[in-house]
């Protein structure tokens, strides 16, 4: 856009100032192109003009609009230039107290010089899994940032941190690194993170001083790589460090300090284990007093020594090498004071048994002659001989200086490489981040080679962050699809290869320094002679010959050539050296191993990756010539190297860019120095970001946030559904320089300025609205005075008009009235006269009509007459001539006609006597002859086609008469139905006329009752108020007797009652801190346990290694994936049917218990089938071995089949018993069901029906087995039958024969004593076998009887049932059933308890048919979805065709109550509500009722509690048998396995819901039944007597009090994990109420947007979570008292972390967003009152975030604000108040910010209230928590245990 639409009359500029930087000043007049001068109005009321620059015509910057100013991103700016990013800086700084601020992609620090509150662990909690743009500016943020980089991106990290001296590297480095420690933690318990914070004590101690700008300047570079394992947890860190300022050891400046570990050293002298040291005050040493400040200001250099030494007790540096490492530092500090004598200009010497060089040789353990000798001379080496020579005083001082540094810096790598040591882990390194704390870009009066070196790091750092910054921009670019423009940018590659490349000042100074006779003057001709007039970045100084001037990127530099050879070769005699090696203490040789070895401490792997330590390795045999040159190496080179290889790291890592800004030289606190600031920013590279940003498109927008943001910009008919296309066409319109914006995939790209233009645009267009807001309000004021003027005006008008009126009308009225009295008497006589001559007319008239109408009828009646003559005369005539010619017409064509008759006549016989006539007739009769068959045919046809037509319409009629028939037959029922209503009606009627007899009599007799109530009462009144008066009289000498009484007695009541209050909170203080710690103390020991126990596992896994292969798991395992578990041993076959039946309930209703009962019938018949089979098989074998015996045998056999034959028939009377009960059974059901359900069509019959089908057919299978086994007995009774039957077998003569034989041969004798002692053989067989089979008899007839009682049972059960609701009769049954198959179990273990192999096959067969139910199971399952379907479509058809039919019936009753099934009840036992295991079920009972039950499955259909009630009916029963070791094993055991679940599902909420409400039941029922009478008050007379008898279980009661705590706690952590990513998008970022937020410009690090995308957490998302845990939670039966506390604490996480995140989002502290969030703070009060928990506390909780929303909205500028807002919010600290209004942000240019007055204001009125100074609310703390007594009113003996839960082990007592 044009420079005239946006300097215009009071915009706002920058202008140059010599002072402040830069000025702002607003245009007095619009600027014109062509003009030079500028009319500004500056902020201190001058006028000034400003001249434009006559060559450039560059007008001046323009300002940024209010609402922008303060902005967390420098790059959300519109007008991105030096003066505007100053000016935010500053009111950040200074306004808002906020030090931090982002400009792109790196976060500007700027030292505060004061310690603030933003540090701690409650931030770092805070900034912890943000994202870097949704919280305020903060190292925190940054930290995060690479920390979650590194573990999404699998890419290592960089932080790189610069700066000047004093502007807070190394503290933005530590809490980086803290930020890491606590976070991450360690992957082991040595405490690595611990490690890693201790490195910074002592390397701050050995490589910090202070300096005039800083008091704990580092002064050396370092590069921390803090490593992580694959968990991202830190296990090790390494260092390197850089260019260690080396000279401070023996020179310091006025101000200054040496390293702070000399002063830590003097300051702890008087310790006992330093005596040996020799030390005094600091003041006594050369090296420490020449700064001439000993002492820092509020630092204890003692203390200082005393956490150095526990940081390196902590890593590992014992108290040997400490001693050691002080002993070499005190040795520095004695060197220092060791002076010189000049013997002459050339030598010097030392005085003998000089006390400095003797202590000095003492600390080292060197010989004293050998140092005094060669600190006085030096050995020179020629090519033919060496020689030693004295040297100076001056050349002996700068020796032992030498000397001094150089036993410094080995010391310190000696320190760095042990700390590395320390560091170093055995794991293997997944990734890193380093963080990089190194000197800033330096300039002083006077440079040397120290800052040499440090701005040429700085330049490389430089050309790696514009290279990553501009490689961002492109991929931004490139991502968003925006056409890429290349970008100038400052490349400082030609300032470096002016340092670093061949005959670069580097190359020339190492070069310089290997000549023998090189100097500084020579090496300054060189460069001059190189580099000057031939680089553009190198200059010569006007006046000097030895100094040279670098044109770096942020400042030029001039550097004096003094001291560059020296600094760079950094010599030291080798002789001293020697010396020092020689020491006897074994130390001081180590620190110069790295001589031999010619490696530098800051040396890296070729790879550019750093090893986390450095073991020393052997030295290296060579040749000595080889190593003297490995150890010329220069400190330039080395440096270079290092550099070189910091570089290749940093480009291999993601770098983080955190630079520090010092605010002022003079350490003030809050104090902005203008002209400091700007030059730092320019020396580090935030300038160059901006202006590279600046130079594309720097704003940018996604759609939703422009439409928003603009919409008021937009027309209605503008708006589209598609918002990218409707951002388009505005912008469009609004900017027509398409250049100045561009369309991306999500962002739309503006040009510097735009969004400036766009704000302006907007401000106009609200302010135009705002004068039409104000423009209605002020016309609908001063309408509304004028109307009330003018009403007042008419009301007087009216007055007086209305009396005028009143006078004119009475005029009228008179003169009315006489023109009234004379036209009445005109008319009289008018109408009169008129009346007379009316009248004479009128006979007139009569007359004359008369005589003319009388001659007019006579006229006319003539002519009627003879026109009816004429009619008669004229129609005869016609008549006559008609007739006539029709006579002759009609004889003319007789004649005509008869003539051509015999001309016809005479043609036909002539063609009748043609032959081919007769042919030609002959074939059109045969033609007509077929096609009169075919006619016949068709109608054939047609007449067979009407007749099965009327066939069909006969049986239509049919059907449809019966079906009317039966309509009729219905409706007649319904019309007598009809009349027995009429008759009740009548009755009803008849009642009704008695009972209003009967009332009306009742109101009269009321009615006499209450006159004489009203009687009675007013006499009672009067007796009142006689009364009254009396008592008043008493009152009153009462009163006056008793007023002194009173006053006195309320002092002494309001006092003590104080005392009480106040007493009364103290100890409810004390109370809950005790718990709280007591709870703490539990968590604590809960959290050491499980790492214990953790430790314990380790530890087996490591000691027993599993070998390679398959490993078999315990079947047990599998059950708890299961739905079913079959782990019961002891169950009967019933149980298996009635759970495999289950479903079929649910999908048919009907009887199933008798349908169990036939299926059980059938089975036994099936048993007795295999029995007579057996007993058959086996009396077959007897039979064959018989047969040669004796002849009594048929008889013993027939006796059998008759004992046979009797239970056949017995059998089969059973059947037709079980037959008639079906068919009795089919006929209820037809005949009482409803119509619709037991049609035949319904599903339900259909069902029913078949599975009667299909049990009627199989016992039909049965009884023709029956019959078959019959006949097979008969023919075996005709097998044995005596001898004289005709039907003998074969078997019987064979057996004769033999007799005969036997005869014949004189056996006889023989064979009958054989044959008499088998007769008693067999008669004892025989009665064993009756005895058996009358057993057997006997127990058949129990079980027919058992059969019949329950028969008998299951109809009562029915009846029962069905006079239930249908509710209920579901949970009947199933009571029922669980309660049979109960007894049925204890029934067959008593019955096998004798028999194990009987039980064990008993079992086998019973798992089989387990197998088989399953089966039917999951076919009965399809069957029931099918059925369920079909059952649908009959509903449906029903409903639709027989409407009629369901007016009685309703729907539910159709679809939701068809036939119930009916269970047939037993007799209950007297159960005494315990629990019988055996002790071996133990584990069994622990793992089926805990370990794995599911809260989700099995256990949501369980009473609330059953595991807890079930545990106790189990402890009783231990109780009961007096058995201690029982109790104490089973507590134990439920303790350890609750424990087990939880660490196992700890993190799901039911689970831990679903045990900590069975817990506190579980601790309830001990209290309840422990016999004590505070907890008996609420029993009943049973319950009382389940009490504990034996055990008292106080102990175990403290011991799950404890568990209960525990498990509260970890409900609330789960709980917190579950809600801690909804709060903040819900609470705070959703925008609830549309269209009240506002959406700011964003920068780089886009904050989250208030507008909710996909995905994204809202209001509603935290209100379903809550229903969620409440649902949870009531479902689980917890205790009202214990939900309630649940409910505060959550209500409490949820008010502190959003009060916490609004303290640290300045974007979030706004009028708007202060509504949104009171807004959602009613809507959770809301859900409070519908969940009626509103005095649980939870609001409470929220009250300071509802203080805080208050503060957002409530007017900031007067006292009276002031007053109101410290009254006001009493639940927030002064801090947080302070905060929340230098936080405040303003969303729209109507709003004001708060001033600093008014701040300042806050903080006198709120000084001398004690509160925290903490700044956040501790979002991890957990109330302490209390179980209340809830006895529960279940009775224990009720209780029923569920098949599911697989007990069946355990019995009821």
């Amino acid at each position: 856009m044009a420079a005239s639409e946006l300097y215009t009359k009071f915009a706002r500029v920058w202008i140059p100032d010599p002072e402040e930087v830069w000025k702002s000043a607003e245009l007095l007049k619009d600027y014109k192109p062509g003009d030079k001068v500028l009319l500004l109005h500056l902020e201190d009321g001058k006028d000034l003009e400003y001249r434009l620059d006559p060559k450039t015509k560059e007008l001046p910057h323009l300002r940024n609009p209010d609402i922008l100013v303060g902005e967390n991103d420098l790059t959300a700016l519109s007008y991105l230039h030096e003066p505007a990013v100053l000016h935010n800086l500053r009111v950040r700084f200074i306004d808002s107290k906020l030090i931090y601020t982002y400009c792109g992609i790196v976060l500007v620090a700027i030292n505060p010089y004061e310690q603030l509150p933003i540090y701690g662990e409650d931030i770092i909690n805070a900034y912890s899994g943000q994202n870097m743009g949704d919280m305020d500016p903060h190292i925190f943020a940054v930290a995060e940032e690479a920390y979650k980089q590194m573990a999404r991106d699998e890419r290592n990290q960089s932080i790189i941190v610069s700066g000047e001296s004093g502007a807070g590297k190394t503290v933005s480095a530590k809490y980086a690194m803290r930020y890491f420690a606590t976070v991450s933690g360690s992957a082991s318990e040595a405490n690595v993170e611990e490690k890693v914070l201790a490195s910074n004590p002592i390397m701050e101690s050995i490589g910090n001083a202070k300096t005039t700008r800083n008091d704990n300047s580092s002064r050396f570079g370092k590069y921390i790589e803090i490593g992580f394992d694959k968990r991202y947890r830190i296990i090790g860190a390494n260092m390197r460090t850089y260019l260690l300022e080396k000279s401070r050891v023996v020179f310091q400046a006025e101000e200054e300090r040496n390293y702070h570990i000399f002063y830590q050293l003097c300051a702890s002298a008087k310790l006992p284990e330093f005596n040996m040291l020799r030390l005094g005050n600091a003041n006594n040493f050369n090296y420490t007093k020449q700064g001439g400040s000993p002492m820092i200001e509020g630092v204890d250099d003692a203390k200082e020594m005393a956490h150095t030494r526990q940081a390196c007790t902590l890593l590992g540096i014992s108290d040997s090498y400490q001693m050691g490492i002080f002993r070499i530092l005190a040795g520095i500090l004695h060197l220092g004071n060791v002076g010189f004598t000049s013997r002459d200009s050339d030598s010097c010497t030392i005085p003998p048994k000089h006390e400095p060089l003797s202590i000095f040789c003492d600390l080292m353990g060197v010989d004293y002659d050998e140092m005094c000798h060669w600190l006085c001379h030096r050995k020179l080496a020629t090519a033919t001989e060496t020689y030693i020579k004295p040297i100076s005083k001056l050349q002996a001082t700068n020796a032992r200086d030498a000397l001094a540094k150089h036993i410094y810096a080995k010391l310190f790598n000696w320190i760095v490489d042990h700390v590395n040591q320390a560091l170093h882990s055995a794991v293997k390194q997944h990734s890193f981040i380093g963080v990089l704390d190194i000197y800033g870009f330096e300039t002083f009066e006077i440079n040397s080679f120290e800052q040499f070196c440090i701005n040429y790091a700085n330049e490389k750092l430089q050309q790696q962050f514009n290279m990553h910054v501009f490689k961002l921009e492109q991929e931004e670019y490139m991502k968003e699809q925006i056409p890429w423009t290349l970008i100038d940018f400052y490349d400082n590659q030609p300032c470096i290869n002016l340092i670093e490349s061949k005959l670069g000042i580097l190359d020339l100074l190492d070069e310089e320094c290997k000549m023998p006779k090189g100097t500084d003057d020579t090496w300054a001709q060189k460069l001059y002679n190189t580099h000057l007039n031939k680089c553009a970045l190198f200059e010569k100084p006007r006046l000097s010959n030895k100094a040279f001037i670098i044109q770096h990127f942020a400042d030029k530099v001039e550097y004096q050539c003094e001291g560059f050879l020296e600094k760079n070769k950094d010599t030291v005699f080798e002789e001293q050296i020697k010396v020092l090696k020689s020491s006897k203490f074994k130390m001081l040789p180590e620190l110069f191993q790295d001589d031999e070895k010619a490696i530098s401490p800051t040396s890296a792997t070729s790879s550019g990756r750093t090893p986390l330590t450095r073991t020393p390795s052997k030295p290296t045999k060579g040749r000595p010539g080889q190593m003297a040159k490995e150890h010329k190496k220069t400190v330039g080179h080395q440096f270079r190297n290092s550099l070189h290889l910091l570089m290749e790291t940093l480009n291999a890592t993601t770098p983080h860019y955190v630079r520090c800004i010092k605010p002022n030289d003079f350490k003030f606190p809050f104090t902005f120095d203008e002209k400091r600031a700007v030059q730092q920013l320019r020396a580090c590279g935030v300038l160059e970001t901006i202006r590279i940003s600046a130079a594309g498109f720097p704003s940018r927008w996604t759609y939703q946030e422009f439409f928003s943001r603009y919409r008021v910009l937009m027309k209605q008919k503008d708006v589209l559904s598609d918002r990218k296309q409707t951002c388009k066409n505005v912008l469009e319109k609004l900017i027509l320089d398409k250049d100045k914006y561009q369309f991306g995939k999500t962002k739309i790209f503006f040009r510097a300025g735009q969004v400036a233009y766009l704000e302006k645009l907007r401000a106009d267009k609200l302010r135009a609205a705002c004068i039409r807001i104000q423009k209605t309000i002020r016309g609908w004021l001063l309408r509304k005075k004028y109307l009330r003027m003018r009403k007042a005006a008419i009301t007087v008008q009216r007055y007086v008009r209305g009396h005028q009126a009143r006078c004119y009308a009475k005029f009228l009225r008179r003169t009315k009235a006489a023109t009234i009295i004379q036209k009445y008497w005109r008319m009289y006589t008018v109408r009169r006269r008129y009346k007379i001559r009316r009248t004479a007319t009128i006979v007139l008239q009569s007359y004359l009509r008369g005589y003319l109408a009388r001659n007019r009828y006579r006229k006319i009646l003539r002519e009627h007459k003879a026109v009816i003559i004429q009619k008669w005369v004229r129609g005869w005539l016609a008549r006559t001539y008609y007739k006539r010619s029709m006579h002759a017409i009609i004889y003319l064509q007789c004649c005509f006609r008869r003539m051509m008759a015999k001309r016809e006549l005479k043609k036909l016989k002539i063609e009748a006597r043609s032959v081919e006539r007769y042919k030609k007739l002959h074939i059109g009769m045969e033609n007509k002859i077929m096609q009169l068959q075919r006619k016949v045919d068709e109608q054939n046809k047609d007449y067979k086609c009407l007749m099965e037509k009327l066939t069909n319409l006969e049986g239509i009629y049919n059907t449809e008469t019966e079906k009317l028939r039966s309509d009729l037959e219905r409706l007649q029922l319904s019309e007598e139905e009809a009349r027995i209503a009429t008759g009740r009606v009548l009755s009803l009627q008849e009642e009704i006329a008695k009972l209003r007899k009967d009332l009306e009599q009742t109101q009269s007799e009321k009615k006499f009752i209450e006159e004489r109530a009203d009687r009675y009462k007013q006499e009672t009144e009067q007796l009142v108020s006689d009364l009254k008066e009396e008592n008043s009289l008493l009152k009153q000498e009462k009163e006056a007797l008793n007023h002194l009484i009173v006053e006195q007695a309320k002092e002494m009541t309001e006092t003590m009652e104080k005392k009480l209050v106040e007493e009364t909170k103290q100890l409810e203080l004390d109370l809950n801190d005790e718990r709280l710690r007591y709870q703490n103390l539990l968590n604590e020991f809960s959290r050491l346990e499980e790492r214990y126990d953790d430790l314990k596992e380790e530890m087996t896994l490591m000691v027993n290694v599993p070998k390679p292969g398959h490993k078999r798991t315990d079947s047990t395992h599998s059950s708890n994936e299961s739905e079913y578990t079959f782990s019961s041993e002891i169950a009967e076959t019933e149980d298996i049917p009635s759970r495999t039946e289950e479903p079929s309930e649910k999908k048919v209703p009907l009887d199933m218990s008798l349908f169990l009962k036939l299926q059980k019938r059938v089975t036994e018949l099936e048993q007795e089938k295999q029995v007579m089979q057996d007993e058959l098989d086996r009396k077959e074998e007897q039979v064959l071995r018989s047969k040669a015996k004796e002849e009594e045998r048929p008889q013993i056999r027939g006796a059998e089949l008759e004992y046979e034959s009797l239970k056949r028939q017995e059998l089969e009377s059973e059947n037709k018993k079980l037959k008639n009960e079906l068919n009795e059974l089919r006929k209820a059901l037809s005949e009482k069901s409803a119509p619709e359900m037991t049609a035949p069509g319904a599903p339900a019959y259909r069902v029913l029906m078949e599975q009667l089908t299909s049990v009627s057919e199989e016992l039909d299978v049965r009884k023709e087995e029956v019959l078959i086994l019959r006949s097979q007995l008969v023919s075996q009774k005709e097998a044995i039958q005596p001898k004289d039957d005709k039907n003998t077998m074969t078997d019987s003569t064979i057996l004769l024969e033999d007799v005969q034989k036997m005869k014949d041969k004189g056996e006889i004798a023989q064979a009958y004593i054989g044959l008499k002692e088998t007769n008693r053989l067999l008669e004892s067989q025989l009665q064993s076998q009756k005895r058996s089979h009358e057993n057997e008899a006997e127990a058949l007839r129990g079980e027919i009887q058992s059969l019949k009682e329950e028969n008998n049972r299951q109809q009562q059960l029915l009846a029962q049932n069905l006079q239930l609701p249908p509710e209920a009769r579901i949970e009947a049954s199933l009571q029922h059933e669980i309660t049979r198959l109960t007894n049925e179990n204890l029934y067959f273990e008593e019955l096998y308890a004798d028999d194990p192999e009987k039980y064990q096959s008993y079992r086998i067969s019973l798992y089989k048919r387990m197998i088989d139910l399953m089966e039917q199971l999951e076919k009965q399952d399809k069957t029931v979805r099918k059925l369920k379907k079909q059952l649908k479509v009959f509903a449906k058809k029903i409903g639709e065709l027989e409407v009629g039919q369901m007016e009685n019936i309703s729907p539910g009753q159709i679809i939701d109550e068809p036939i119930r099934p009916v269970n047939i009840p037993r007799k209950e036992k007297d159960f005494q509500g315990m629990l019988e295991y055996k002790k071996e079920d133990e584990q069994k009972l622990v793992k089926n009722l805990i370990l794995e039950l599911k809260p989700r499955g099995v256990a949501v259909n369980l009473i609330p509690g059953l595991p807890a009630y079930i545990l106790f009916m189990c402890v009783r029963h231990a109780d009961y048998l007096n058995d201690d070791q029982k109790v104490r094993s089973l507590l134990t055991s439920t303790i350890n396995s609750i424990k087990k679940v939880l660490k196992k599902r700890g993190d799901d909420f039911e689970t831990v819901s679903f045990w900590l409400s069975n817990t506190c039941r579980f601790l309830h029922c001990l209290k309840q039944y422990s016999g004590e009478e505070g907890f008996m008050k609420h029993n009943t007379s049973r319950q009382n007597e389940h009490c504990l008898t034996n055990f008292d279980l106080a102990e175990y009661r403290q011991v799950l009090s404890d568990l209960a705590i525990q498990i509260y706690q970890q409900l609330v952590r789960v709980l917190e994990n579950i809600l801690q990513p909804m709060i903040v998008s819900g609470m705070l970022e959703h925008e609830t109420i549309q269209g009240v937020s506002g959406v700011k410009p964003t920068g780089l690090r886009k904050r989250t947007s208030s507008i909710a995308d996909e995905g994204t957490y809202t209001l509603d998302s935290i209100l379903r979570q809550l229903n969620s845990f409440h649902s949870v939670m009531c479902q689980h039966g917890m205790d009202p008292e214990l939900i309630k506390q649940v409910v505060k604490q959550m209500f409490y996480i949820v008010g502190a972390v959003t009060l916490n995140n609004l303290l640290l989002r300045k974007d979030m502290c706004s009028w708007s967003k202060g509504m949104q969030i009171r807004y959602n703070v009613s809507q959770l009060e809301e859900w409070l009152r519908d969940k009626n928990l509103m005095n649980s506390g939870a609001k409470e909780t929220l009250e300071p975030l509802i203080q805080a929303a208050q503060l957002l909205q409530v007017k900031k500028k007067t006292d009276d604000d002031a007053e109101a807002i410290c009254s006001m919010c009493n639940a927030l600290t002064t801090a947080q108040i302070v905060k929340v209004l230098n936080l405040y942000t303003p969303v729209n240019e109507f709003e004001e910010r708060v001033s600093v007055s008014f701040i300042r204001t806050i903080q006198m009125r709120l000084r001398d209230r004690k509160d925290s100074p903490q700044l956040l609310m501790d979002a991890k703390h957990i109330f302490p928590v209390t179980f209340p007594f809830n006895p529960s009113s279940l009775a224990l003996e009720t209780i029923q245990i569920p098949a599911s839960l697989g007990l069946g082990f355990i019995s009821r007592v």
